[in-house]
């Protein structure tokens, strides 16, 4: 195969198996499961269950979780790459319309996005607010407009691979990534895809790191279009 489903794990023990079980089931693509350091029993249930795995022994951030996925694709060989969460909000049967789209677009970076089109999907009004934010944040200086640019759930080619490989930010690198292809010419489109609710455990974003996440992004893609 020429694709890799990367999921990054941290403190997932109670949705990892059925995530993994899930994706299995219901596409062909190779996976890996990068567990980001957990405290709790994530890495016994990957054992456990023979899933394929690599296992940082720091807890490094969703970023250097991805980092790692990417630097892996990459030296596998692996012509594209799929961001999937632990948690089971993406649901594994948009893969195939995330992949056909980028090999017929001639796009370096699809994003399931949960409103390009309506979908059921229905998140806090703190949330929305967030997403409208940057939303317009990459608009201004980036010259784009991406409907959900916080999706996780996004597939690259192996350009922007390369790019991922070598820089990835540590945390909260949804938007910040965006900036910079969007700088740099490659191209970005969105397609609808139907997320679920998280599936077990806890979100690890609380208020307060929401207004450090809009704070530290705005920041730092306001320097990157710049210089």
């Amino acid at each position: 195969m020429d694709i890799l489903v990367i999921i990054p794990a941290y403190n997932e023990e109670a949705v990892i198996k059925n995530t993994v079980t899930n994706l299995m089931k219901t596409c062909p693509y190779d996976y890996i499961v990068i567990n980001d350091g957990s405290t709790d029993r994530t890495l016994d249930i990957l054992k456990e269950n023979q899933f394929h795995y690599l296992d940082l022994p720091v807890n490094l951030g969703i970023g250097g979780a991805m980092q790692t996925g990417y630097r892996y694709a990459l030296q596998k060989g692996y012509q594209y790459a799929i961001q999937l969460d632990a948690d089971g909000q993406h649901n594994p049967k948009d893969l195939e319309n995330l992949v056909s789209e980028i090999k017929n677009s001639g796009c370096d970076m699809v994003i399931g996005s949960r409103f390009v089109q309506k979908t059921d999907y229905k998140g806090s009004l703190f949330r929305r607010m967030g997403i409208l934010y940057f939303y317009y944040l990459l608009y201004m200086i980036a010259g784009i407009k991406i409907t959900d640019p916080t999706s996780g759930y996004r597939i690259v080619n192996r350009k922007v691979m390369r790019e991922f490989a070598n820089y990835y930010p540590v945390d909260y690198p949804e938007v910040e990534v965006l900036a910079k292809l969007a700088k740099k010419g490659y191209k970005i489109k969105e397609i609808k895809v139907d997320m679920n609710t998280r599936q077990g455990g806890k979100s690890s974003i609380t208020p307060l790191k929401s207004l450090y996440y809009m704070t530290k992004v705005t920041f730092i893609s306001v320097i990157r279009s710049i210089f």
